[in-house]
């Protein structure tokens, strides 16, 4: 497959096992690449919490689940270098400033009356000279944060039509030195020719601050498809607390890998209940159009 054809990916944290939640959205993000005849790329998005062992049980159960992907395993810690360069670009066009603020006083002043739906409300956006040093003369280690121009971004994403979000002053480089998320996703998606993202609709608001970013930086924006989050029974996101929610508890209750990726496939309407199914089968049955806008609820048996 040529690098021309574009390419959708799948990027977990290693900070834990994979629960059936992500894996349901794994195995989206692999249909709706190979439907549409694109790569699918695996990234390791290690810049925070790495828990030892979780990347090699998470890959091992992408795996184990029938999801393949084109070329080696990308992790975030490697490409530290672009998202510098990044940054440098920002800031030389004049689109960066420090943040010094703590995270309680940013929660403050989120929670005021003034500040915008929680986003940071540009505290440190006018500080003049002389008032960084006296932050610096404290202790103050700063942020980077992005120096926006426009309070929201419209989007196109094929599930929710347009949606147009909030755009804030996002920090771009933490604190600690350790590039920030919405930098860091948005850097290697260009990268590495994603012009497909396929991710859990919690994250939905976080398109336009991307997109965004994506222009000012010159690279383009992929098409988003934000899909509907796995939930347990009391309406909450899925987490480990809620019982056999891995693929190993799955199995200790003797399911096979094959039995959850069609429970899996069922719970987006792509096959029947009860059905089994090989990936092959699953991609030649899979329509965008049908899957259910709906958190799916799941009930630990």
């Amino acid at each position: 497959m040529s690098q021309d054809a574009g390419a959708g990916r799948f990027a977990p944290s290693p900070s834990g096992d994979l629960h059936l939640g992500n894996l349901r959205t794994a195995l989206l993000a692999w249909l709706f690449a190979r439907s549409t005849g694109r790569r699918f790329l695996m990234r390791v998005e290690d810049l925070d919490r790495v828990r030892p062992g979780a990347e090699e049980r998470q890959l091992a159960d992408l795996a184990d689940l029938g999801l393949d992907w084109d070329g080696p395993v990308v992790r975030q810690s490697t490409r530290l270098p672009r998202y510098g360069a990044a940054l440098d670009e920002l800031t030389a066009a004049g689109l960066t400033y420090e943040c010094f603020c703590t995270r309680r006083e940013i929660q403050q002043a989120a929670s005021a009356p003034h500040g915008p739906d929680g986003h940071y409300p540009g505290t440190c956006r006018r500080l003049t000279a002389s008032q960084r040093e006296e932050k610096r003369a404290l202790g103050r280690v700063p942020a980077v944060r992005l120096r926006a121009d426009r309070t929201e971004y419209t989007v196109e994403d094929v599930l929710h039509g347009r949606y147009t979000g909030a755009v804030d002053d996002v920090v771009l480089r933490r604190g600690d030195g350790i590039p920030a998320y919405n930098l860091a996703v948005v850097v290697d998606d260009a990268a590495q020719g994603v012009d497909q993202v396929v991710r859990g609709d919690d994250l939905l608001s976080s398109a336009p601050r991307q997109a965004y970013l994506a222009g000012l930086l010159g690279l383009p924006v992929p098409v988003y498809a934000h899909v509907p989050l796995a939930l347990n029974s009391e309406g909450k996101r899925l987490a480990k607390r809620d019982g056999a929610v891995t693929l190993a508890d799955q199995r200790a209750l003797g399911h096979t890998a094959e039995e959850v990726r069609t429970a899996l496939a069922a719970s987006l309407h792509i096959v029947p209940a009860g059905t089994h199914a090989s990936v092959d089968e699953l991609l030649a049955a899979f329509t965008p159009a049908e899957l259910p806008r709906t958190p799916w609820v799941f009930a630990p048996t």
